[in-house]
């Protein structure tokens, strides 16, 4: 499987490979399942399981179907994958399944990885929270073994913790580092931080501990510390961590969100700092992943706009998601962007861009919410029963009176998407955004 990633990008002046974290926006089907640990039999674990790996096998159908080829999988893929409330043998119960996943994101192109979150401290000078961040990196290193993926898919971890010590802490890492199983060190990269330890401290760790560098360019922009390298220097040096059986070098790409905590990931992705971004990469093609909260309508943002032979049928493809999210917020740029497609030669995708995240950026008057909540409701109101035309008749009473929410008025109207099989609805993003 690596000769495959290596052959097909990571090279200079390659094509940019881009991916997203976690959710998807618009696949109802690739949505996880969650279990409190109060429910945490063996029958419902076992359940839980299998929806996931449902979900997962239609994410990485969605990826592969629209040219993205990263995708971090959620930890919770496999309900307390490291904790004691989780007594199967998922490994063994699930195995062909895991294998025929792994198998087909091989076929798709789709690189994955996965990430741990923010209690697996390694460097942690507390015995019993290092014996817990071991055991999770364990869990997540033979969950991506199980799919049978190479040492191309990485499991992403920060140093930790200063502990008012930050030179100790470091050491703390990288020797807890070295002591790790070396199936999961293989796996494992280390990320900067946007706080404690910049990207010069990573790539210490990295060369230390004999493991790659994931380069986060928002958390080096907000932690740079004094004296480091940084733009293509920085970028190179991260590269050289990165050995011919980890695959191509991955960075990670955020925007900064407006008036949020420092390191706050913007709600969507500008196209002019990404351009910009791509841009100051100078032919140089590391995998990207971006994080941000709308994850794949980002991911097939940037794509498009780094897409030298795009057609208005590719926009007017990602219009048939936005077009009622942005008809929620107002009829005027709604119209704009249909009349921006009337030239079937054109490929306006800065412009498209722009008309729709202007659109979504701004409040949702009730009026214009309205509007498209009841263009929505034509989807089904034909199939709907009495009943249900009365109850959502209510609703927008309701609604319109204050008394209800629009949250309230979509989840409805996803039911009914739902009950009645409209699959335009239910893949666009209407529900999401």
């Amino acid at each position: 499987m690596l000769a495959a990633w290596t052959a097909r990008c990571g090279k200079a002046g390659g094509a940019m490979n881009i991916g997203y974290a976690s959710k998807t926006l618009g696949l109802p089907e690739g949505r996880m399942r969650s279990l409190a640990m109060r429910n945490a039999s063996d029958e419902r674990l076992a359940e839980a399981i299998g929806a996931n790996l449902s979900a997962l096998e239609a994410v990485i159908r969605y990826c592969g179907a629209n040219g993205i080829r990263l995708f971090r999988v959620g930890s919770d893929v496999i309900p307390f994958g490291s904790s004691p409330a989780n007594r199967l043998d998922w490994a063994h119960a699930f195995g062909e399944r895991l294998a025929a996943i792994g198998a087909l994101a091989a076929r798709n192109q789709v690189r994955l990885s996965m990430h741990p979150g923010q209690n697996t401290v390694l460097n942690s000078p507390d015995d019993d929270v290092v014996r817990r961040a071991v055991a999770d990196l364990a869990y997540h290193a033979a969950f991506l073994d199980a799919l049978g993926t190479g040492a191309e898919a990485k499991v992403v971890l920060h140093v930790g913790g200063a502990y008012g010590d930050k030179e100790a802490a470091l050491k703390r890492f990288v020797a807890r580092c070295r002591e790790l199983d070396a199936g999961v060190r293989r796996r494992l990269v280390v990320e900067n931080d946007d706080r404690l330890f910049t990207a010069e401290d990573a790539l210490a760790a990295s060369e230390a501990c004999g493991i790659p560098m994931v380069l986060d360019v928002l958390h080096h922009r907000l932690n740079r510390g004094p004296g480091g390298r940084d733009g293509l220097e920085l970028l190179d040096a991260a590269a050289r961590t990165w050995g011919p059986q980890d695959g191509p070098q991955k960075v990670h790409y955020a925007q900064q969100a407006p008036g949020r905590r420092p390191g706050s990931h913007a709600d969507t992705i500008g196209l002019d700092g990404f351009l910009a971004f791509a841009a100051s990469l100078e032919g140089r093609a590391p995998d990207v992943m971006l994080e941000v909260k709308d994850k794949n309508v980002s991911a097939l943002k940037c794509l498009n706009a780094l897409d030298a032979h795009g057609t208005t049928a590719v926009l007017e493809r990602a219009w048939a998601a936005y077009k009622y999210s942005v008809l929620e917020h107002g009829q005027a740029a709604y119209q704009q962007v249909r009349n921006l497609l009337k030239d079937k030669a054109a490929y306006p995708v800065r412009e498209f861009y722009r008309l729709v995240d202007g659109a979504l950026a701004r409040p949702a008057p009730p009026g214009s919410a309205r509007n498209a909540a009841q263009h929505v409701w034509g989807y089904v109101s034909g199939a709907a029963s009495a009943r249900e035309r009365a109850s959502f008749a209510r609703l927008m009473e309701r609604y319109e009176g204050g008394q209800a929410d629009l949250v309230a008025v979509k989840r409805h109207l996803a039911k009914l998407a739902g009950r009645y099989g409209q699959e335009y609805l239910l893949h666009s993003y209407y529900f999401d955004l």
